[in-house]
């Protein structure tokens, strides 16, 4: 993957098709135990302004396991706490690390970090996209299934980040994509616009009808209603989102071989059930090991 070399992932868009490909076959082969690279003295900065447990843990592990520092730069430690200019920020972590992912709100501030910054600089999650997530994702459908090309992804719920970078990698990689949300909470509309130029006729379906969505799907897929930052319209949420949710009435709507995902953390009782969650189709768990398996192979291309 030495093409990615010095490189940022600020969006799917970042990848050629073809990038993203040998980039989930080269994250295949690190959890096969194929191929262990080594980064010894490289220090990887998480620049974090919203909460994480998965982003957090799976970036520093899979440093860890590659001989690398990892150095965990919150908000309430640096000076970004105190209003220091973006621009500033990425000039002087410039000359201390190697490479950085950065966890915030704003698409913009992500990208003006890259543009003060000469190391690579990895989304890990703004509120446009989440591409490590589905970096992931794909990882454990293609585990499952042995090849991407040809599926079917239905994902029910929020038209958020999560939607936004399904839509691109889905496209990406041949899989049909089908996003089901209530009136108003579409995905962004640019990044459908993308989505749709990158896939092929049909193969991008928006729509209000969450069984529409799932027919003929081999993956179902959720996420929580609310984001972070949206928690004080959580409850006022529940009754628009409550036919998307992912039970077992709506699975059995789905391909029978069909497998469940959730980025995590979950509501049960919510956007999918606790019978759904912890039942036979679900491979959330899988899922989430992957986040590391796939920002390992992220991290050794990035740094080769």
């Amino acid at each position: 993957m030495t093409s990615l070399s010095g490189r940022d992932l600020l969006s799917l868009n970042d990848l050629s098709p073809t990038e993203l490909t040998d980039l989930l076959d080269f994250a295949a082969d690190l959890k096969a135990g194929k191929q262990q690279p080594q980064f010894p003295h490289k220090v990887l900065g998480l620049l974090f302004r919203k909460a994480s447990t998965r982003t957090r843990v799976s970036f520093s592990v899979a440093m860890y396991q590659m001989g690398g520092q990892v150095l965990d730069l919150h908000a309430g430690v640096t000076q970004v706490s105190r209003g220091e200019p973006t621009s500033d920020t990425a000039r002087v972590l410039d000359r201390y690390l190697d490479v950085v992912a950065i966890r915030t709100f704003d698409q913009a501030e992500l990208q003006e970090f890259a543009d003060y910054a000469t190391i690579p600089v990895i989304n890990a999650l703004t509120d446009l996209e989440h591409p490590c997530q589905i970096l992931a994702d794909l990882l454990t459908i293609q585990a499952e299934f042995g090849s991407l090309k040809g599926l079917t992804l239905a994902y029910l719920g929020d038209g958020n980040n999560v939607a936004n970078s399904l839509l691109l990698g889905c496209a990406m990689v041949g899989m049909t994509v089908h996003i089901a949300c209530p009136d108003g909470y579409a995905p962004d509309a640019s990044v459908v616009s993308q989505a749709e130029a990158l896939a092929g006729p049909g193969q991008v379906l928006i729509t209000s009808d969450p069984q529409a969505a799932v027919k003929q799907a081999q993956v179902l897929y959720t996420d929580v209603w609310a984001s972070m930052g949206q928690e004080s319209v959580a409850d006022q949420r529940l009754p628009i989102f409550q036919p998307y949710q992912v039970n077992d009435a709506l699975l059995a709507s789905a391909q029978a071989d069909a497998i469940v995902l959730h980025c995590l953390p979950a509501h049960r009782g919510e956007e999918i059930t606790a019978s759904v969650l912890e039942g036979a189709a679900s491979r959330v768990w899988d899922q989430a090991e992957n986040r590391m398996h796939a920002q390992k192979a992220l991290l050794a291309s990035v740094l080769s």
